[in-house]
C-alpha cells in the first residue's frame, strides 16, 4: 500500500484597487520590490538594513524601467496615429 501525505500553502492574498484611475508607476515599483524581496520582522538588524536598502534599490530600478515602458508605449501609439493620418490625436498624445 502506498500512502502519500500531501500538504500546501496558497500564501496570501492582498488585493489592492484604486478609485477612477489606474495605478501609478511608483505604485507598481512598491508592490514589485515587496513581492521580490520580503524581510523577516524577526531578522537580525544589520541583514534587515542592508535588505531594506536592497529593496529600495530593486524599487527604483522597477520604477525606472515602468516609466521607459510608458514612454515607449506612447512613441508606439503616436507613431500608430500618425500612419493613420491622426496628426492632432498623435500630438496629443505625446504631450502626455
Amino acid at each position: 500500500m502506498l500512502t502519500v501525505d500531501l500538504a500546501g500553502s496558497v500564501g496570501s492574498v492582498i488585493v489592492q484597487t484604486t478609485s477612477n484611475r489606474g495605478f501609478t508607476p511608483e505604485e507598481i515599483a512598491v508592490d514589485c520590490a515587496n513581492k521580490i524581496i520580503s524581510i523577516a520582522s524577526t531578522a537580525d538588524p544589520v541583514i534587515r538594513q542592508q535588505a531594506e536598502a536592497f529593496k529600495g534599490r530593486v524599487q527604483g530600478v522597477v520604477l525606472e524601467s515602468l516609466r521607459q515602458s510608458a514612454r515607449s508605449e506612447r512613441t508606439t501609439i503616436y507613431n500608430i496615429l500618425l500612419d493613420a493620418g491622426e496628426e492632432s490625436l498623435a500630438e496629443q498624445i505625446r504631450r502626455l
